[in-house]
């Protein structure tokens, strides 16, 4: 069986780390594990890439060569919603990507608000690790917090650092957990779409 062919798209530094880990874990926990290779990812600056035509094409399009010679290759955009309504600028990002490339499959995938709300859903899958509490308790509402990484940090005796913790925390929360956020629940079930074709 070929391997799925994921190239990301992702706006943070600790993303580029991130990502493929997350990726990986949600292949050997999905319906059906498959064999899974992750292009390194493409890092964008997010204003330009939502609001410039063409910086938009020029990185979609570099997603796609690396996509396209693989016979089951995927593009995943993968960013912070931050304010925006996901249910707006989700379908508004793919049908763009699909202007560029239409042969290509594209997957959109926006965190509310952002990636690490999905660590404040699953915070209890998280004590102890890098320094959070032992006894931490996810908030009641995680996409209501503005600022999930500030909440880590004040949780933290050393503060959050993306580049050291998201990737870190991406190897050890609780998917089941995080999934009560439905942009968590969403990238779950698209990425095991790609494993089911």
């Amino acid at each position: 069986m070929s391997a799925v062919f994921i190239a990301p798209i992702v706006e943070g530094k600790a993303e580029v780390e991130a990502v493929p880990k997350l990726l990986h874990r949600l292949c050997r926990h999905g319906r059906r594990p498959a064999l899974l290779r992750v292009n390194p990812p493409i890092r964008v600056k997010a204003g330009s890439f939502l609001n410039d035509e063409d910086y938009f094409r020029r990185y979609v399009e570099l997603a796609s060569r690396k996509a396209q010679v693989h016979s089951r290759g995927n593009v995943l955009i993968l960013l912070d919603c931050e304010d925006d309504c996901a249910g707006k600028l989700g379908p508004r990002l793919l049908a763009q990507a699909r202007q560029v490339h239409a042969q290509i499959p594209f997957t959109v995938v926006l965190a509310h608000r952002e990636y690490e709300t999905w660590f404040l859903a699953a915070a209890p899958s998280l004590r102890s690790v890098g320094g959070l509490p032992e006894d931490l308790e996810a908030p009641a509402d995680p996409e209501a917090i503005r600022g999930a990484k500030e909440w880590l940090a004040a949780r933290m005796p050393t503060g959050y650092d993306p580049p050291n913790h998201q990737p870190l925390f991406s190897e050890r929360f609780s998917l089941a957990q995080a999934a009560v956020v439905p942009s968590f629940a969403r990238l779950q079930r698209k990425v095991q779409d790609l494993f089911s074709c």
